[in-house]
């Protein structure tokens, strides 16, 4: 739903001439194919609405299958006729949405999504980013009626999905997961996409209540719908590196450093593998962060504070990091990493927004929970 990878800054070019991207299209390759092809019609009528909507959102893809954040800017640019206009039509608005949100631009997103719904209150793509965002801000009983307002308008295993990522959060993780299981298992021909979000979502769930053979069943048939997904390599990569089996996420994550939530664990990896190349991506991923301070890109906090404290072990600075992330944004990782920074520090007191959240959702987690207990011994 919300996706993770790194902010680009929007690139317009200056010419109907320029290139935007280079992409192989080969006869085998139908998304590069497609992609290809909406690129090319585009040019040809850049202020077709349908058009550069469809091609935005193509482009906003390729970030979720590949990681590569420079397709957010090139999917701006084509939204670039209406980006500014205050009422837009309601598909180049919705198109912003994901685009604003990406940028953690929240508010102005959802304040996109909510004037499309009063519109078109039967809008799923609408209502499904709207409950991704307000699942990110852990507003959870909003989030639970969006997933109502849409279950009529999708199919059976999304909207079992939906309601299932908000009861995982709030306390009823073992519910959820055995109505994925269920969702799953009575849905055989649901499509692809449609089976990679749920089975994610069952992963993640399995992995916070402690059933770590189901979650890793869960993530390798994920993998088995050979659906390009960074979230999910990123995800699994984070079960694999908590069971100290760096040497799979370095075979998982080979080639894969373009996107920086990839680098990242590549770059942990290393380090706890003792590679040859450890202290190389170790420093690339720096150079990366430090690149985004000078655009004034305060995106990445999340990863900052995880790298900071991992690869560097500066505790006071991954602190403040995650702080000002867990401000922003309040996901189950948001909140670990709040939480282990805050240990790293021996600094209780700054994890009291984690803690106070974790009262509040009620959420049941094996990895949250003995960090909570060690912080509450420091007090």
């Amino acid at each position: 739903m919300v996706l993770h990878p790194s902010r680009a800054e929007p690139y317009r070019p200056t010419a109907d001439t320029q290139v935007l991207a280079t992409v192989p299209a080969r006869a085998s390759d139908p998304r590069a194919r497609e992609l290809v092809a909406l690129r090319e019609a585009w040019r040809a009528d850049p202020q077709d609405v349908e058009l550069s909507v469809r091609l935005a959102r193509r482009y906003f893809d390729e970030v979720a299958a590949e990681g590569d954040p420079r397709y957010v800017g090139y999917a701006q640019s084509a939204l670039q006729p209406w980006w500014a206009l205050a009422d837009p039509p309601p598909a180049v608005r919705v198109m912003r949405a994901l685009l604003l949100q990406f940028d953690h631009r929240f508010d102005p997103a959802l304040a996109d999504l909510d004037a499309v719904l009063k519109l078109e209150p039967q809008n799923g793509q609408a209502l499904s980013w709207r409950t991704a965002i307000l699942m990110v801000q852990a507003r959870y009983a909003e989030a639970r009626q969006s997933c109502e307002q849409m279950a009529p308008l999708t199919t059976p295993l999304v909207a079992v999905a939906c309601r299932a990522q908000v009861d995982a959060a709030t306390g009823h993780a073992p519910a959820a997961a055995q109505a994925l299981h269920r969702a799953l298992a009575e849905s055989p021909d649901a499509s692809p996409d449609e089976r990679l979000w749920a089975l994610t979502r069952l992963a993640e769930t399995e992995e916070r209540r402690g059933a770590f053979d189901e979650a890793e069943r869960a993530f390798k048939e994920a993998f088995s719908l050979a659906v390009p997904d960074v979230y999910l390599l990123a995800a699994y990569a984070d079960f694999l590196l908590d069971r100290g089996r760096a040497a799979d996420v370095l075979a998982l994550l080979k080639g894969r450093e373009r996107a920086d939530v990839l680098l990242l664990r590549l770059a942990q990896a290393a380090k706890m593998a003792h590679t040859d190349n450890a202290a190389r991506l170790a420093a690339e991923m720096a150079a990366r962060f430090d690149a985004a301070r000078r655009r004034g890109d305060t995106t990445h906090r999340k990863e900052e504070s995880r790298f900071v404290l991992a690869l560097q072990g500066d505790a006071p600075r991954a602190l403040a990091l995650a702080q000002e992330n867990f401000a922003v944004q309040r996901e189950p990782i948001d909140a670990r990493i709040l939480l282990e920074a805050a240990l790293a520090a021996r600094n209780a007191a700054a994890a009291r927004p984690a803690l106070d959240w974790m009262a509040a959702s009620g959420i049941q987690s094996v990895a949250l929970q003995p960090l909570a207990d060690q912080l509450r011994a420091l007090q």
